[in-house]
């Protein structure tokens, strides 16, 4: 297996990929058609050194995947639109709406943000207050929140995975995997060879978030501090910390088949058993329409079995 430099998401009824500056949205629309949108996108930070050290990097990848994530959203939502609501809208009215949509993507990604801190991060300490009522020393305390921390964790995605209309994402989500998977082991981009590929991939988005999980769990356990003010300011400032290891493990993850790698890929790759489904034909069309927008395929598999040294992204 050889890192291709590609990656992507779930949309609705689609997939989206992206390769360098490069991402395209395929979706399947009710009449069976597959209609492709590629766009170029740059980092929001820039493209300063500062933005590609280790650590910063994994912040500004996280946001811009909520950004670009959110984006891709949209554009396969306006699919599947009441009909009526569509109207023709003049230049300036066009462009009003595009800034509404800008202004509401960035709040949706603000308010996601919020609500992961909330949930994952303040509900495991709050809870965890609790236990000091009862006595417990700092360090059964700590490793209580770990673990209330990993319950919700699993908790939230079991109980998301069990939601109807998640099943087909999550069906896409799968194609996303086999493709990347199909072709970064060497085989021809084609329907019966996705098929056959593993719907796990050690770079999922699952795998990250596994992985911010339980390094927040190691981090909180050793840094403590007595004022519970702090301890909830610590808990803020960490999370670009967090963001950043979990971004360098999942990134070491998917250009190593070392064995120590593999084992701490283990769990993340595990959960992706929930987070993805099986696809069908169409689906695996649409992801490879998707990746053949942004990536080509045919000159990466043809140099990987000619054993050349490939760079990251490099088609």
């Amino acid at each position: 297996m050889k890192y291709s430099g590609i990656g992507g998401q779930a949309v609705m009824e689609g997939v989206m990929m992206k390769n360098k500056d490069t991402y395209a949205v395929a979706v399947r629309k009710s009449d069976g058609e597959i209609i492709v949108e590629k766009k170029e996108y740059k980092n929001i930070f820039g493209d300063s050194a500062f933005v590609r050290l280790p650590l910063v990097r994994g912040v500004v990848n996280f946001i811009d995947s909520l950004v670009l994530g959110m984006s891709s959203l949209n554009f396969s939502a306006t699919f599947f639109e009441e009909e009526g609501e569509e109207k023709e809208l003049t230049a300036d009215e066009e462009a009003k709406a595009k800034k509404k949509e800008s202004a509401m993507m960035g709040g949706t990604v603000v308010l996601s943000i919020v609500l992961a801190v909330a949930i994952f991060m303040m509900l495991p300490y709050w809870l965890s207050t609790f236990f000091a009522r009862l006595g417990w020393s700092d360090t059964a305390i700590a490793i209580a929140e770990g673990v209330l921390r990993v319950a919700i964790f699993l908790i939230y995605v079991v109980g998301i995975s069990l939601m109807k209309d998640i099943r087909r994402v999550y069906m896409y989500h799968g194609a996303e995997h086999k493709c990347i998977n199909c072709i970064e082991h060497g085989m021809d981009l084609t329907v019966e060879n996705v098929k056959k590929s593993s719907r796990l991939h050690k770079r999922c988005g699952t795998s990250f978030l596994f992985f911010v999980v339980i390094i927040s769990v190691i981090l909180f356990l050793f840094i403590r501090v007595k004022s519970p003010l702090l301890r909830v300011g610590v808990r803020i400032l960490l999370i670009p910390v967090i963001a950043g290891i979990s971004y360098e493990l999942i990134r070491l993850a998917g250009r190593s088949e070392g064995k120590i790698i593999g084992l701490l890929s283990k769990p993340g790759m595990m959960l992706q058993k929930l987070t993805t489904r099986e696809p069908d034909d169409d689906m695996i069309e649409v992801g490879i329409a998707s990746v053949e927008a942004v990536f080509d395929w045919k000159t990466y598999v043809q140099k990987l079995r000619e054993g050349e040294g490939l760079e990251d992204g490099c088609c």
